[in-house]
């Protein structure tokens, strides 16, 4: 299938034979393997060698984004390799502007979370735990065979159980222990429903087969049955994202985590849950997905006003940033099931910002703390007076994250609530209550952090060393550029949101409104399908 495409009707071919998809997965194991077999008692040379590896990852990765066509919703860089013949599974490998910027952002963050910080023990396992987490989070990114995807799925959960429990902080076990458990929870059930799909639809495909493209097109499952499959797949998901009321591990493995491991967790690993939504929900259970749409909004809103709320009440500042997650990610559901171009697309934008954003504020965070040894907000006050750098870089991250205008985080918060106002209107009222909660919770915490008096003892506080101040430029550029310029992101993601769109338009009927042309999905006056279009319902039971 190399050079083919998602959906019907479509081809992009690939700039290029170069097989950088399965070197991007296939270099952070091997370095994992090779740090783990050095013999070096020497804690510098594993920590170059991870460096390295996951360098050279980010640069192969920025190839990728220099060579990917703009203007073709289709797959690109697509390899295929038969694994096992016989139930049709194979190392399938593809991304498009859907997925594209996430493989970006993840092989840019690994190397700036090694930089950022070392570990004060074990720093062979250490390094290699993290090397294995970056192999199998680029793969749930790019597998198109559902088999490759839920091993990769489930293969990040052992090292960042490690991270947390071996790294971590205070409660680190039962914090591990808590992630580990939720997580697979959610993640077993989805495998049932892979495999309820997958054999449901042989007698469609002519066999078994776990691939994403045949099966997302086939459409084989009876409309209540997709509905149940596709609970399953999204139950799965809304864990690791994590959305209400499923949240309650990500404070814990936050504050526990070691700062690379929250950077990597809020960055990274809480996308694979928004992506699964985007790639595997809306493509394969359309219809479902449209149906339980007005659900999930709730869901995603309920969490933007818990987590704002919440985190306002918080005294350590690690906890805070934590359930600051809970009310982005809310607001990434709420575009992704606005099913509207513009409210997907802002969903796909807020995954990036979020993970460059939050990313930023765990590495402040962690600095913070190494400095003044206590994350407690009521002991920080007066870091603006020593640290001046640090704050004006903490300035920049927290409006960022607030969604300041000029700054990547407002462009994503725009197009989503600009999409959903077209399908869920009072709910997008609501949702946009969240800036202004964000504002209020950060802007505060930046005052007792930063402003006021500092204790004499820690007038000696070093601000931000110009080695930090290059770990931090990375992050810092792309939050003013993609403020000002996020015109080469959206480009390259809107063909293949358009594409989705149209395929799920196809599927259940439904039209996706225009800005000019607004509707409401699932009206409360109707009790049931809305504005969606004739011939869509339980009619269609056998289809």
């Amino acid at each position: 299938m190399t050079g083919a495409f998602t959906l019907p009707g479509i081809v992009a071919e690939s700039s290029s034979s170069f097989p950088v998809l399965p070197i991007l997965v296939l270099l952070p194991a091997i370095g994992a393997v090779a740090v783990a077999s050095l013999a070096s008692q020497r804690a510098d040379i594993f920590k170059k060698v991870a460096v390295a590896v996951t360098s050279l990852n980010a640069i192969l990765a920025l190839w990728m984004l220099v060579e990917f066509q703009v203007g073709t919703p289709g797959y690109q860089f697509e390899t295929e390799h038969t694994w096992i013949e016989a139930f049709g599974i194979s190392f399938h490998f593809g991304v498009d502007g859907i997925s594209l910027f996430l493989v970006v952002m993840t092989a840019l963050l690994f190397p700036i979370a090694l930089l950022a910080t070392d570990p004060d023990h074990d720093a062979r396992p250490y390094y290699a735990w993290l090397l294995a987490l970056e192999a199998g989070a680029i793969g749930v990114f790019i597998a198109l065979d559902l088999f490759v995807f839920f091993v990769c799925f489930e293969i990040v959960l052992v090292p960042m159980y490690f991270l947390i429990g071996r790294w971590g902080h205070g409660n680190r076990v039962y914090a591990a222990t808590k992630f580990f458990l939720y997580t697979m929870f959610g993640s077993a059930l989805m495998l049932v429903g892979i495999l309820v799909l997958v054999f449901l639809s042989a007698d469609a495909l002519g066999g078994v087969t776990f691939d994403l493209v045949a099966l997302g097109e086939a459409q084989a499952l009876a409309t209540n049955t997709a509905r149940w499959v596709f609970l399953t797949f999204a139950l799965a998901f809304a864990v690791k994202v994590p959305l209400f009321p499923l949240h309650t591990w990500l404070p814990d493995a936050h504050t526990e985590a070691p700062t690379a491991g929250s950077i990597i967790l809020a960055g990274v690993m809480l996308k694979l849950g928004t992506y699964g939504f985007v790639r595997l929900g809306l493509f394969l259970f359309p219809e479902a997905s449209h149906y339980f749409a007005p659900a999930m909004v709730t869901l995603g809103v309920i969490g933007i006003i818990y987590g704002a709320v919440v985190a306002t009440m918080q005294r350590d500042l690690k906890r805070l940033v934590a359930y600051s997650s809970v009310a982005h990610l809310g607001f990434i559901v709420l575009g992704t099931f606005s099913l509207t171009t513009q409210g997907i697309e802002g969903g796909l934008l807020q995954m990036v910002n979020h993970g460059i954003s939050t990313g930023a504020l765990f590495i402040l965070v962690g600095w913070i703390y190494e400095r003044r040894h206590t994350r407690q907000i009521s002991e920080l006050n007066g870091l603006q007076k020593v640290a001046p750098i640090m704050a004006a870089a903490f300035t920049l991250v927290m409006l960022s994250s607030i969604g300041l205008p000029g700054l990547n985080g407002f462009v994503g918060e725009f197009l989503i609530l600009l999409g959903s106002f077209l399908t869920f209107r009072w709910w997008t009222v609501i949702a946009a209550g969240g800036v202004i909660l964000a504002a209020l919770y950060l802007l505060w915490a930046y005052q007792r952090v930063f402003h006021g008096t500092p204790k004499e003892s820690d007038l000696d506080t070093p601000d931000l060393s110009w080695r930090e101040g290059l770990v931090l430029a990375p992050l810092l550029f792309l939050i003013v550029f993609m403020g000002i310029y996020p015109k080469p992101v959206l480009e390259r993601m809107e063909p293949s949101v358009d594409a989705l769109l149209a395929h799920v338009e196809a599927v259940t009927g439904y039209e996706a409104p225009e800005p000019a042309t607004p509707s409401v999905i699932h009206s409360a006056e109707e009790g049931g399908h809305g504005d969606e279009e004739p011939g869509h319902g339980e009619d269609e039971e056998g289809e």
